[in-house]
């Protein structure tokens, strides 16, 4: 638990920052017109293209842009063979998270409905967070790059499904994560459905692009933090 309030404390920054980017263009949804008919093109192309729409998105933001960053800015414009890798596994990854998600959004909706009423966002927030977010799209994250990190053996991949692994990595990113994702998953719910999948790519792509920044800057490595909705 202190090990994730740390985590907190040092993700309050990026995470304000995306907090307030997001909580502007919800805002801006509902009382700017422009904007409104902007996100509604953007929910129309999501509506169209369905899970493809999910998939792509998400890759982009998890997989390609934090890429970019780092060849760009880091490696000076240096093309290095594990860009590619990293590049291949973020874009697999990341796509399928954004499929994972779509699909428990839609299921929200269908158990708790479509509304937008401060109790069904409730509902919704404490299901994502407590039970989606905790036991479900951490440990999935987690187990993902630890097996990626041991070179694709699934050595990696079993050493997260113990009880200590749980207690001593998985709990403390999921603290670490709460404190950024309680808020933005609060908007997201906010929002109508069909604009849920993109919001959440834009806020994504928000996240990690500033986490790499900050990582990188610090000398921590490149291994984002997957501790997402």
């Amino acid at each position: 638990m202190l090990i994730g309030l740390h985590a907190a404390r040092e993700n309050l920054v990026p995470g304000l920052i995306v907090q307030s980017a997001m909580l502007a263009l919800g805002l801006a949804y509902y009382f700017c017109e422009s904007v409104r008919v902007g996100l509604g093109h953007l929910a129309a192309l999501k509506e169209a293209w369905g899970f493809g729409f999910s998939f792509v998105s998400s890759a982009l933001a998890g997989g390609l842009m934090p890429e970019i960053l780092l060849v760009a800015v880091f490696q000076r414009g240096r093309v290095e063979r594990k860009n590619l890798e990293n590049l291949l596994f973020g874009l697999l990854f990341w796509g399928l998270q954004g499929m994972i998600v779509d699909a428990f959004y839609r299921g929200q909706a269908w158990v708790f409905g479509a509304q937008t009423d401060f109790l069904t966002i409730a509902k919704k927030v404490v299901v994502d967070q407590f039970f989606f977010t905790a036991f479900l799209t951490t440990p999935w994250s987690q187990a993902c790059y630890e097996w990626k990190n041991h070179g694709y053996r699934f050595s990696g991949f079993r050493r997260t499904l113990t009880r200590r692994y749980y207690a001593q990595e998985t709990f403390p990113a999921v603290v670490a994560a709460w404190g950024v994702w309680i808020p933005l998953v609060c908007i997201i719910y906010s929002l109508p459905s069909t604009l849920q999948v993109p919001i959440f790519s834009l806020a994504l792509t928000f996240w990690v692009m500033i986490f790499t920044w900050i990582n990188r800057h610090g000398g921590k490595g490149s291994t984002p933090d997957t501790s997402l909705s």
